[in-house]
């Protein structure tokens, strides 16, 4: 099982809570998962080409991850940050 710690601007696909579990051996299956269980949730995090999008940010533990093929082990912790913007 992989923790995911869900940003507030899209706790609201997840009934308003910050962290879930979640199944997968790589960031996009657990997305995967997200999304079967919180439908929206994966689109808003990836585009349609299965890029991160530029206003997002994953995180392994503390390393950064910039692909969502990165592999995960049992135990890992998915961190999604949504950047901020604005002046």
């Amino acid at each position: 099982m992989i923790e995911v710690l869900i940003p507030s601007q899209l706790q609201s696909y997840c009934g308003g809570v910050s962290r879930v579990r979640a199944e997968g051996r790589a960031i996009g299956e657990v997305l995967d998962d997200l999304d079967r269980r919180y439908p929206g949730i994966r689109f808003r995090i990836v585009d349609e080409q299965d890029r991160i999008r530029p206003h997002m940010r994953l995180f392994v533990g503390r390393a950064a991850a910039r692909d969502i093929r990165a592999s995960l082990s049992d135990g890992d912790e998915l961190l999604i940050f949504g950047a901020l913007s604005g002046g």
